[in-house]
């Protein structure tokens, strides 16, 4: 499990804010379901002054992303627009009294979000420019332009820190290379070298530059291996999910596709998409790759004959 704060615990089991704003006058969306992380920020703003009298969130993803979320709200009411775009990522995180190294591009979500709905109450037409380069991570949808804004912004310099503040490379793995590269160039533009095999830089990581043992790849599970992993994976959420009431059952696999079935107290929950978004993050956490978990109920049909 994470080392999550106080802050970040109340937050999530608390959330301030949840909801779409009565009256709102401004909105932004960013992130996709399909990626695993989506929100969406509502604000009601004062015309005269710019003043954000009050906000609100409806997010998709795991506990991080609810704290980060609901911290952001907190934090923009009661200022103007230009102030509230002066909350970085960091910012957030700091509020939150941190945010594991792992889970930091929930908080450039939250940042994203406000110029979305920024723009959107001002009339501009806001791109998170996700689409402006090229395509480095496929499985997460993180362009050149995300990535390189982000180091630069929180002053990056591996691949493992690139990964928790964007999520590029956090899937398959193909598009470490393209990582590296764009690390090369703006290391070396703020006059540093970029060492490949530099886990990270913060305390507790381990720099492979200086040791002669070269890191051992996961073992590819098989299709067998790879069911019964996420089985064992629910079976260790279940327990929490039944103290409340409720439970999740496995009813298929089909590539990245993992089908479940909320029961009891779960079905129809206000929450249960949170709950999913926890689960799947759980899983793309102990897989060590891209999941979506879906609901049964958004399962296609198949209709016989066709």
């Amino acid at each position: 499990m994470w080392d999550y704060s106080e802050t970040v615990k109340e937050h999530f089991y608390n959330p301030k804010n949840a909801g779409s704003v009565t009256e709102a006058n401004a909105v932004g969306d960013v992130g996709s379901i399909s990626c695993g992380d989506a929100l969406r920020l509502t604000l009601k703003v004062e015309p005269d002054t710019e003043i954000i009298l009050d906000a609100g969130f409806q997010t998709f993803g795991c506990g991080s992303a609810i704290a980060s979320s609901s911290a952001l709200t907190e934090m923009v009411k009661g200022k103007t627009l230009d102030q509230a775009l002066e909350i970085s990522n960091q910012d957030i995180a700091d509020f939150l009294d941190g945010l594991p190294p792992e889970k930091m591009h929930c908080s450039v979500m939250g940042r994203e979000a406000l110029q979305a709905a920024v723009a959107n109450y001002r009339g501009e037409v806001w791109t998170d420019d996700h689409e402006e380069g090229a395509l480095i991570c496929k499985c997460f949808a993180i362009d050149d332009v995300m990535i390189r804004d982000t180091i630069k912004a929180n002053n990056l310099s591996t691949v493992e820190e690139v990964t928790n503040y964007t999520k590029a490379g956090g899937g398959c793995s193909s598009c470490h290379e393209g990582i590296e590269n764009i690390l090369s160039e703006e290391l070396a533009a703020r006059g540093e070298t970029f060492a490949p095999s530099a886990i990270g830089k913060k305390e507790g990581f381990v720099n492979l530059a200086e040791t002669k043992a070269e890191p051992t790849p996961p073992a590819k599970l098989s299709t067998v291996q790879r069911i019964l992993k996420i089985q064992q994976v629910l079976e260790g959420l279940r327990p929490a999910l039944q103290a409340d009431g409720g439970d999740v059952e496995l009813l298929d696999v089909e590539g990245k596709n993992v089908y479940v079935k909320l029961v009891g107290a779960c079905s129809g929950c206000q929450m249960a998409a949170m709950t999913l978004g926890g689960v799947q993050q759980k899983l793309i956490e102990e897989l060590g790759e891209f999941i979506k978990v879906i609901p049964h109920t958004e399962r296609p049909v198949e209709i016989a004959g066709v």
